[in-house]
Formats: C-alpha cells, structure tokens, sequence
C-alpha cells in the first residue's frame, strides 16, 4: 500500500515533521511491504512557515530583529516568495516564548509581530500572509498597529503601555498605519469573533495565563478599544467577523487594516499539493495533538480528511487524545492516550507512543 501521512503538530510534545516520521515508523515497522510519504502540514500555527518553505522551492528565508511577547529582543524568520510574504504570528508572539510563570495576556503585546510585518512592507513585499495561531497575546493588534505607525493614547494624551490590559484607557488612536497598500490575509482556523464565550479572551485566554477576574477585566478591555477602532479606523462589525478572535485578536487588527481572512489549513494543503499526493495514495493519515469536536471545522484534520473523501481514499486520524470517536469522512480515530492508558503517559512518551500507535493501528489495518 501507498500510506501518506499528513499530520499538523502535536502541539507541546512535537512538531508536524517529527510526528509524521514516527507514523511512518510505526507503520513500516509493522508493514514494511507498504510505501509510506510524510507531509507535514500546518494550519496558520507553528509551523507554518517551515511547512511553506518545503512546498515553495523559490522562496527565501529572511531573518529580523524583532521582541517576543514581552518586549525581549528575538529573532524571527519569514518568507518571501516574489511580493508575497509569509509570516508566522507565533514568532514573535508564540507561547513558547515564554516560561509558564511569564504568561500573563494583560502584559503581553504583538508589537513584535508588526516589526516583522513592517520589515515585509519596506522591503517590497505587495501581499502579507500571516498565520495566525499559537499566541501568547491578547490585545486585539493593538501592540502590532503601534509598530505599523498609529498611537494609542490615554485621556491625558500620553501613550499607552504594551498589553491587553490598558486597552480600556485608550481614547485616542492617531496617525496612520504605514501599509503602503500592501494586501494582508490572516490566515486561521479559528472563526471565533473578538468578543463573548466564543471569542479571543474567554475562549481562549485561560490557555494564555489568564483566569479568574482577569478574563472579565481582558474582556471589557478588548470591547472598549474594539469600539474605538472600529470608529476611528473602521469597517464597523470587524469585532464581529469570524476569525477576528484569532492568535488574541490580532484577526480583527488585519480587518482594520482592510485584510481578509483564509483558511489556513486549506492555504497550506493547496501549497503542498495535498490533493494530488492524496490522489497518488491508497491510505491517507492525518493527526494532532487534541482531536475534538473543534478539529472538524475547519482544521487541518478535517481539511485533510475531506480531501481524502474526494478521491474515495480511506483516512484515518492517529492523535495524541481525541473527544471523536467517529466522522463520516474518517476509516478511524485512535490516540496514543487511548493506547498508554492517561493523559500523562501520553505527554511523558510522545514520539514512542505515537510510533507504537502506528504500529498497532498498521497490525490491524484491512484494506
């Protein structure tokens, strides 16, 4: 048999690569008569760049000085290919920039993304594609606008600190974001708005740092300036647009800035050329760390899997945990937690469970 394997990372445990070496591992070590090719993919998260520098041979790295969610200075790498530049929010952004004591979304700022995005523009780049995912932020862009050229200033007209959590002093936006009419596509799978249950703080924020009166605090923080900008900057409704919740709001930053939004699983299996690999293939496996009822809007896994539909190729999910037990486009859903027996186990063994996942699933596989 012909096996892809075109998994999305397991997000704290492995990146997209390492996890589609171990299926493929697992797999052969149980099969090895069968053929199996590893595609990683990503879906506007972590990797992201990494996976669109593999698919688009022309493209060139560019490495910038920028600062991580905290202001630290860092550097971070993009893409270029011709005038279209491909960004990762997570570098400058991410959550692994920062040691678990040091997450605190009311502090952290995305002014480290916009250095990067404001390298892009001045060196000639006419589109941007940001993904967006993996944040350590929440403070709707505003930190990546300040770095693009607009102050946010209090009522007493001085200029706002860094951080999700002053954004209910701002009173003023002035100046004008230097874009030089640059087309920016935010690139996610999150279609949450920037506000309520669904959105950036309370969907997302507890994963960030914040808990308890944080979260309501973040929140009346991001309606206030949501507000604001939509008024001074426009278009009204931004807040309310699926996707302007992603990577803490940063979704909504690129609607003011007159940006649309992608799907970043779907952008990244089209550079790949997943369909005529799935086309090529007889077996198609996909995976992620947390397979659950979120995973099957839009995500990879789903985009993966309805791909394999398409051709009539039976596709199977192999994860770290999983909530789903079935989908109509899916042969299968395993997890390595399932197999090692707790979450812990899971996390302590990800490589070796995941390749023994693999292996069983393989034994047992009937064409």
């Amino acid at each position: 048999m012909r096996i892809l394997i075109a998994p999305d990372k397991f997000a704290g445990t492995m990146s997209a690569a390492e996890a589609a070496d171990a299926v493929a591992a697992g797999w052969l070590r149980a099969r090895p008569g069968d053929t199996a090719a590893t595609l990683p993919l990503a879906d506007g998260g972590p990797g992201f760049v990494d996976v669109l520098a593999h698919a688009l041979p022309g493209a060139t790295r560019r490495t910038v000085a920028t600062c991580d969610p905290l202001g630290r200075p860092v550097q971070a790498d993009y893409l270029r290919d011709g005038e279209t530049a491909y960004i990762e929010s997570a570098a400058a952004c991410g959550l692994h920039l920062l040691e678990a004591a040091e997450r605190d979304p009311r502090r952290t700022t995305s002014y480290g993304l916009g250095l990067i995005v404001s390298d892009a523009i001045e060196t000639g780049a006419r589109r941007i594609v940001v993904g967006l995912g993996g944040s350590a932020t929440n403070d709707a862009g505003a930190g990546m606008l300040t770095a693009l050229g607009l102050t946010l200033l209090d009522s007493t007209g001085a200029a706002l600190p860094y951080g999700g959590g002053v954004l209910s002093a701002c009173a003023a936006i002035e100046g004008h974001a230097r874009t030089r009419g640059v087309e920016f596509i935010a690139a996610t799978d999150v279609d949450s708005p920037l506000l309520g249950p669904h959105g950036a703080t309370y969907m997302f924020g507890p994963q960030k740092g914040a808990t308890g009166s944080a979260l309501p605090f973040l929140e009346m923080s991001l309606s206030s300036f949501a507000e604001l900008a939509e008024r001074r900057l426009g278009p009204v409704g931004a807040s309310e647009q699926p996707g302007a919740g992603a990577a803490g709001g940063l979704g909504f930053a690129f609607f003011l800035l007159g940006g649309h939004r992608e799907s970043g699983a779907r952008l990244t299996c089209e550079a790949v050329g997943l369909d005529a690999k799935i086309a090529a293939s007889d077996l198609v496996i996909t995976g992620e760390g947390s397979f659950d009822a979120q995973s099957l809007r839009g995500k990879l896994a789903a985009e993966v899997a309805s791909g394999a539909a398409v051709h009539g190729k039976p596709c199977l999910v192999l994860a770290g945990r999983s909530d789903v037990d079935a989908h109509p486009d899916l042969a299968g859903v395993h997890s390595v937690t399932e197999l090692l027996g707790s979450p812990e186990a899971a996390m302590r063994e990800p490589v070796e469970g995941l390749t023994s996942l693999a292996e069983k699933v393989a034994t047992e596989w009937r064409e």
